[in-house]
């Protein structure tokens, strides 16, 4: 099974069923009248959330889907069958946009939810219908509509509270493995993690979140290099982000120089993700000197002039990770108190989340037309990006 995390699919709802043109018949009943029944509703389409799945590759092979169309109407005022639903299973997450027109028709972000795409068309009208004081043996019925038909792209995003962002080999792999039973992929080479990874941390009993890894940022990741301009619409949903730093890199670079890299790879990205709260953690403290590490550390958020919180963690040995993940956690329960009891709250949340997905969609889709524009393959990373990615997203 591969992770696909963007496809486009055709719908198209079923036809109404036709009305019938008929008269009653019977023996010692001359004139019966009309007796046409109507035909039925053709069924829609809909999509609807499923917890368990994680990918939409079900709709990379498979691109057209028609619900059934209704039956015509028979004689003895009998109404045609209408046409079963159409239900199209996909994962939560999922944003559905019609291609044509660029409108977002809904978000699916619970289990069960259903959404409508496509509406069945409307069922003919069968001669009985017709029937009047002046007209008694009417012989006029009417046809069955059309169902709808949409071009859809589905964008899956991970459902996750906390996103982490940082350099290739910044350690957020070991991380979500130190705080969570995730078990991404960890090897000392670049972009060792393909795909998102998400981990439920339970810091206390009966009270936890849901985190996500995606893979290291790089510079120019906002203009396509590497593979996180591919994920960054992940962390859209996320209400906190961690940037992780290396504070040994091996290629000896400037911990400082690599934060600034990231902010403005986020900035070019996404102005709102960029303004979203960030918390700077420090990661691999433990290689270096004891009697050095705290003024090391001071120096580079010095540099940075840096305002918010700062964590120093040893992800491989879980140094300093349970603080951190018990702020976290209070600092997420504080925001979803703050929703529940204010629904402006809520209310201005969901317009940053809408605003950092359309700044994402449109960044992705001018970097699409840009290469496009340079005669570049349109099976590139941003249109079949997905097909040779193994899976290890683990929930």
């Amino acid at each position: 099974m591969k992770f696909v995390d963007e496809t486009t699919i055709h719908v198209h709802a079923g036809r109404g069923g036709n009305g019938c043109l008929s008269f009653r018949r019977e023996k010692f009943v001359a004139k019966g009248g009309p007796d046409g029944g109507d035909g039925g509703d053709g069924g829609s389409v809909y999509l609807e959330g499923d917890i368990n799945l994680n990918t939409l590759v079900d709709y990379r092979f498979q691109r057209d889907y028609r619900a059934q169309s209704g039956q015509s109407g028979s004689s003895r005022n009998c109404t045609g069958r209408g046409g079963d639903d159409l239900v199209l299973k996909v994962p939560v997450g999922t944003t559905v946009i019609d291609e044509d027109t660029e409108e977002v028709l809904g978000d699916i972000t619970d289990d069960g939810q259903r959404l409508m795409v496509a509406h069945g068309g409307f069922h003919g009208l069968g001669n009985t219908r017709f029937k009047s004081s002046v007209n008694r043996a009417p012989r006029q019925t009417s046809p069955g509509k059309e169902g709808e038909e949409r071009n859809l792209r589905l964008e899956l995003k991970v459902l996750a509270d906390v996103g982490l962002v940082g350099l290739p080999n910044a350690g957020k792999s070991t991380f979500i493995r130190a705080v969570s039973a995730a078990r991404p992929k960890v090897a000392d080479y670049p972009f060792t993690t393909l795909v998102p990874n998400l981990g439920v941390v339970n810091p206390h009993k009966y009270r936890s979140f849901v985190i996500a890894d995606v893979p290291g940022l790089v510079e120019g990741a906002a203009e396509g290099a590497g593979l996180g301009i591919r994920f960054l619409k992940h962390l859209t949903r996320t209400r906190l982000l961690l940037h992780l730093v290396d504070m040994m890199p091996p290629d000896g670079k400037n911990p400082a120089d690599n934060i600034a890299i990231i902010e403005d790879e986020l900035d070019q990205f996404s102005p709102t993700l960029w303004s979203r709260d960030r918390w700077l953690v420090l990661n691999k403290v433990d290689l270096l000197p004891e009697a050095e590490r705290q003024q090391y550390c001071s120096d580079v958020v010095a540099q940075l002039g840096w305002e918010g919180p700062v964590y120093q963690v040893s992800a491989l040995s879980a140094e300093g990770t349970a603080e951190l993940c018990d702020d976290i956690l209070e600092y997420l329960e504080a925001c979803w108190e703050a929703e529940r009891s204010d629904p402006e709250v809520a209310r201005r949340e969901l317009d940053v989340q809408h605003q950092m997905q359309y700044e994402a969609r449109d960044r992705i889709e001018s970097l699409r037309r840009s290469r496009k524009s340079d005669d570049q393959e349109e099976d590139d990373d941003f249109d079949d990006d997905d097909y040779d990615v193994e899976v290890v997203y683990s929930p």
